[in-house]
C-alpha cells in the first residue's frame, strides 16, 4: 500500500499533471509526469468505467499499480506527482508481466536512476 504522502489524492494535482505533464505510453499503459517541489513522488491512478464495469476488477488493477509504484519509489530519479491510466486488456496480464511493462513504463520516461 502507497502511504498517504505518496498518493495523488486532489482533483486539482490530477489536473495539473493532465495540463502540463508530459505523457509516455507502454503497451497497456500511459504515463502523464510532472516534476513536484515536494520532498517524495505521488502516484495516482486512473481506471475508468470503461475498463470494466465490476469494481472488484477495476480496483483489483489499482491495488496491484499501487504495490509496483510502491517498489519502484526508492529507484526514481527525482521528485514527480505522476497519474497512470489503464487500458483494456490489463486485467488478462499475470503480475510478473505487469511488473515488467510498468519498469519498462518509467525507463521510457527516464525516471528510474
Amino acid at each position: 500500500m502507497l502511504s498517504k504522502d505518496s498518493r495523488l489524492r486532489k482533483k486539482s494535482d490530477f489536473d495539473k499533471v493532465f495540463k502540463k505533464g508530459k505523457w509516455v505510453k507502454e503497451n497497456l499503459l500511459l504515463l502523464k509526469f510532472l516534476p513536484n517541489n515536494l520532498e517524495n513522488s505521488r502516484f495516482g491512478f486512473v481506471v475508468s468505467k470503461k475498463f470494466s464495469n465490476k469494481a472488484s476488477i477495476r480496483n483489483k488493477t489499482k491495488r496491484r499499480l499501487r504495490d509496483l509504484s510502491r517498489a519502484s519509489l526508492p529507484n526514481l530519479k527525482g521528485k514527480y506527482d505522476m497519474v497512470i491510466l489503464v487500458k483494456s486488456g490489463i486485467e488478462k496480464e499475470e503480475y510478473k508481466n505487469l511488473k515488467i511493462i510498468f519498469n519498462h513504463l518509467l525507463e521510457k520516461a527516464g525516471l528510474l536512476k
